[in-house]
This record gives C-alpha cells, structure tokens and sequence, in this order.
C-alpha cells in the first residue's frame, strides 16, 4: 500500500491546468448532443440567463468577475455590512408584523411572539390596524426600552407617532432609552394612495418628528424609506432601489432645509426591502443598497453616516393564496438570503399572509423560521457569508449600477414626487410587471402549487379578513393573479353545479408513451381549475369515443409520444369529435404534422413554454364558466 507523503492537502496539485477555453469546448459538446450546434462564446451564452433590469445570470464565473474589492464590514461603501461585527454576536433583529384591530387580540399576540423570540415589534395601526387610541391596549405589558417597536399607522402617522411617545413617557421609559421608528413615510404613503394635496403637509410632521427624535431620542428613527409600495407594483430589484434612493434623497433634502445636518438627517432613516425566493438576487440587492446609499451620503459630505439600517420583509408577491403551505418554503429561502445579505432586521409573513389575518400557528412558524437560521443553522455567524462569491459580487455590482441609472432617471425628471405624479414611475413598473406576467403565464417561472402541481382537491384555508391598507396609488400585484382568477371561476362553478369543469385526457398507447404528456396536460389544466378525467386503460381509435362519453366532459386533449400521433392522432381527434367534443387539445409542439391534425379535428395545441393563461381561460371560456 503506498503511503502519501505528509505534505499539506493540495489536492489540484497534481492535476493540469484547465483554461475557460477548454470548459467552453466541453459545453459545445454537450449542446451539440442536445441539437444546438454552438460554439465559444456563444456557447456559454446558450445556458445564460436573462433577468429583469437587462441582467444576464451566466453559467459560470470566474475570479476577473467579482471586480474590485469590496471592502470590510463597518466601512465605507458597506457593501460587506453596515456594522463591523456584522449580525454575529446576536444575529439579525426577529421583527413580527402585526396587523389586526382588536387591540386586546394583538397584545395577546405580541406578548407570545416576544417571549418566544422576537426581538422587536412591527405594529399597523390607524385604518388599517389597531386604532391609535389603543396603542396603549396593544402594547400592554411590553417594555418599551427592551422591545423597539416600528409602526406604520399611513397616514395617520402623526397621532400614531406621538401616541407612541407619550407611551414611553407615561411608563417611565427615559428617552434615551426609548427605541424603534415612528413610521413616518410621507412618499410612501403618496405612493400607495396616490394623493399628493396632502404631501406637503406630511411631509411637515415628518420633519418636526424626525427634528423630535434627533433632539430627545435618540434610538428613535421617524422616517422609513419603504420600497414595498414598488415591489408590491411589480417593480424589478433595481427599480426598488431606485425609487428608495429617490425618496430618501428627497427626504435628506427636506430634512437639511429644516436645519438638520446631513449626519443627523441620515440618522433618520430606516430602509425597508422586500426579500424574494431569488436567493442570489436578494443577497445582491440588500448589498448593493448599502453600497449605493454609501455613495449617497458621500456625495452629501457624510461618508460616515452612509451605513444603511435595512429591514428586510419576505415578499407580499411571491405569496400564493392555493397550497399556502408553500410559502413556508418560499419566505425560509427569503429569509436565509435576507441575513445572508446582512439585513438588521428580517420580517418573515405568515404563510397565511395572502389569505387575511395570520393564525397563532402561522405567526409561530414564521418567527421560528428566523430562530432555525440563526440558532441552528447559525447563518448570522459568518459576517457576508455570500462575500467573495464571484457570481454575487458581479451581481451585486450589476444591480447597483442598473438602480443608480434609474434613479438619476428620476432626478432628471424631478424627484420621486415628480416621479409619482408624472406616471413615469407607474408606467416603468408596470412595463416591468406586463413582462414578468407574460412569463408566469408561460409558465417560465413557475409557481409551485399554483401554475405547477396544483391541488384541486386542497381544504381552502380560511382566515379572518385582514382590513385594507391604502389603496388608490400604484397597484398591487401578486404573483398568482392571473391564475387565481381561472380558480376563483372554477369555485364558482363547482358551488353552482356540483362539479368542476372537465377535460379528457385521450392517453395514447402504453404508459410509457404517455406518461410524460399526461401529467403535462394534467398539471396545465388543473392550474386553471379545470379537472382531468384519465381512463386508465390504453385509447385508440376504436375506443376513445366511449371512453369519452362516460367522462363527463367536453373537452379534450391527446398525450402521446410523437410516434404514436403520426399514427393515431388523426382518427382519434376524428372520433372524438364525433363523440361530441367541443374542443380538441394534442399536448405537444405538432411539428410538420400540424395541418394535417387541423383538419382531423384537433384544434388546439398545448406545449412548454405556451402561454398557459390564454389556454385556460379561452378553455372556460367555451366552457361557459363564469
């Protein structure tokens, strides 16, 4: 037996070189077996990725990638972190949102979240929440010098902010003990309503609270740049960090003018982000923001109050109402990349967000949900853990630049209120929204348990109605609208007639060469409500039509493999339309065959990458669903 010699571990030291070239030949041949006859390159661009804001997600990356350095935690630009020691000694700060009227239902459920490991509170209130003159029932029992409490109360801020204060006061809370942000967010609130006679005065009681704070609180914030009233309107990650640059900057100028200096004004805000399933993405923009608003308070003649205080909040889009199971597995990724991105602090929504106000279940696993990342899986340990990475650092670099070229769009138009009141902004997001929806509908990206295995058999989950925040600004969206809608109808007509509406799969020859476009056909039609009726027996020609009439439905869709449609496919869709179907599906791309199929009777044909939206709603449309 040879023995090694005990010389270190270089385990690529007895190995060739290989060259960026050389990989690109081996993936040249892997294309070519797949058809694609590519080379160099063009090669490597075959397996790349287009993102939104024109970003292109390669398949590999190399060291020249990452640029320059990044720098350290606590230093300017921040990219690796705001604070020197990063979120390693306590982990990122568990804030819970909480959102219900009764204000005794809510102290109850702030309690139970801040002793099970909560670290501070994230109260609506006003209209959409507890009323302000029960902030005091609401946060009963809660020490106010330990526990930060952040409100957003709209536009009732004012009162909610001084409520609040009064608070600490009545309770012996000295001010410089007192903790958290008052919520104001005057752009915001602009953003979500669409009012702007009432901008200016809100933008006057924010100055005097943020001037407040600045004079007697000091761990006190009074301002939020919130970005979730443009990710909630489709905005990609770069227009959300260009439309938060663009506010703050209107709000370090408002602030100066009151007589603030520009330390003291940045010292003002907290930013609030929206965190994605897109792992990768979240880490970049949460670290491309500390490097762009760094750069802001440099050109402001503040470097060193360029350190970015960020919550981050899961996504409010990517939440689906069907299979809301689900979401856990989305808002766990989210939340890893949050902390992963070095957020100060991480809202993680119930799974039952979408569905109204959340259950003591939900709001327990969302709170564990941070308390597994940090104390078991001990991802707060390593400060930008993501640091180093060449595909982040590119990212990150890539999205700074796209946000900063937005945002010197907005300043060229006249700042965010201009922005808003223009309809430049609206319009940019919901170009960005029409594309993003033309690739859910296609299903390009997809959505586990709604446009891919959906469960039409699933217990709707009920909760209780959660009140309506702002409205009448940008709009919001979510991820599952379109397919939403086709279930709501597919609802409506199973309370109607007892059933929901059918398709017949025709599944061609053995399962073999079925199989695949069977549950193709079966996820595709389920994501609109529309429910498949499968004979297990072999179809053909000779016996399709029976098989068909015993269904119950109308509608039909042939899966097999493309041999056995060459041979079959004409007399079945022909028998089939003498059975009485109205409508004929092939699952599958036809190819050179596709006239001949036409004219057999086939009508449709459903395949990857079809817009699936269109499909499903002509499909209940002949139906006659409502």
């Amino acid at each position: 037996m040879t023995v090694l010699p005990d010389n270190g571990l270089p385990l690529a030291a007895e190995f060739p070189h290989a060259t960026h070239e050389q990989w690109q030949t081996l993936v040249e041949g892997v294309l070519r077996k797949s058809g694609k006859d590519v080379s160099g390159t063009a090669a490597e661009a075959a397996l790349s990725t287009t993102l939104e804001d024109g970003l292109i997600a390669r398949p590999l990356y190399i060291a020249p990638d990452a640029g320059g350095e990044p720098g350290y935690p606590g230093f300017a630009p921040f990219t690796r972190g705001s604070a020197p020691a990063g979120r390693s000694l306590s982990g990122w700060d568990v804030r819970q949102r909480h959102s219900r009227p009764d204000a005794a239902r809510t102290n109850e459920a702030v309690l139970a979240d801040l002793e099970n490991g909560v670290a501070s509170v994230w109260l609506t209130a006003g209209a959409a929440g507890v009323p302000v003159a029960q902030l005091d029932r609401a946060l009963e029992g809660v020490h106010l010098d330990l526990a930060p409490v952040v409100l957003d109360a709209g536009a009732e801020f004012d009162a909610a902010a001084r409520e609040l204060l009064r608070l600490h006061e009545t309770r012996g809370v000295a001010p410089d003990a007192a903790l958290g942000n008052l919520g104001a967010d005057p752009l915001g609130l602009v953003a979500r309503t669409g009012r702007h006679d009432d901008l200016t005065a809100h933008t006057a009681a924010a100055t005097e609270l943020a001037k407040l704070c600045h004079q007697r609180y000091p761990g006190v914030r009074a301002l939020v740049v919130d970005a979730m009233p443009y990710h909630e309107a489709g905005a990609s990650a770069a227009q959300e960090l260009g439309c938060s640059l663009a506010t703050a900057v209107a709000a370090l100028r408002d602030l100066t003018a009151a007589g603030l200096d520009a330390d003291a004004a940045c010292g003002q805000l907290e930013f609030r982000y929206a965190a994605t399933a897109d792992q990768f993405l979240t880490i970049a923009k949460l670290r491309a923001a500390r490097r762009l608003w760094a750069r802001v308070a440099e050109a402001c003649g503040s470097p060193a109050a360029g350190a970015q205080r960020q919550h981050a909040v899961t996504s409010p889009v990517m939440m689906a109402r069907r299979d809301p199971w689900v979401n856990m597995l989305r808002t766990t990724i989210a939340c890893l990349a949050a902390g992963t991105g070095g957020a100060d602090s991480v809202t993680v929504l119930p799974f039952d967000h979408a569905l109204g106000l959340p259950d003591d279940f939900a709001r327990r696993i969302a709170r564990n949900t941070s308390t597994v990342l940090v104390e078991e899986s001990h991802l707060a340990r390593v400060i930008d853990p993501a640091g180093g990475s060449w595909y982040v650092e590119r990212l990150t670099e890539e999205i700074a630049q796209a946000s900063w070229n937005w945002f010197q769009e907005i300043e060229r138009a006249g700042g965010q209120a201009a922005g808003l009141r223009s309809g430049l902004i609206a319009g940019r997001l919901a170009d960005t929204w029409e594309r993003r929806s033309e690739q859910l509908a296609r299903r390009r990206e997809p959505v586990t348990g709604v446009s891919e295995f959906p469960q039409l058999a699933e217990r709707p989950v009920v909760r209780d109605t959660a009140p309506a925040g702002p409205a009448g600004g940008l709009p919001v969206v979510r991820r599952d609208d379109a397919f939403e809608a086709l279930r709501s109808r597919s609802d409506a007509h199973l309370a109607a007639t007892g059933a929901r509406p059918r398709v017949f799969i025709a599944a061609l020859g053995p399962a073999a060469a079925h199989t695949a476009r069977v549950t193709f056909a079966s996820n595709l039609f389920q994501a609109g409500g529309i429910e498949p009726v499968h004979d297990p027996a072999p179809l053909g020609p000779d016996n399709v039509a029976a098989a068909f009439a015993s269904g119950g439905a109308t509608v039909a869709c042939l899966c097999s493999s493309d041999t056995l449609y060459a041979e079959q496919a004409e007399s079945t869709a022909a028998a089939l339309k003498s059975a009485g179907a109205d409508q004929i599906f092939l699952a599958g791309r036809p190819g050179e065959r596709k006239d001949a199929y036409l004219r057999a009777g086939v009508d449709e044909f459903i395949f990857a990458g079809a817009d699936a939206v269109a499909v499903l709603t002509s499909v209940l449309d002949r139906m006659g669903v409502a």
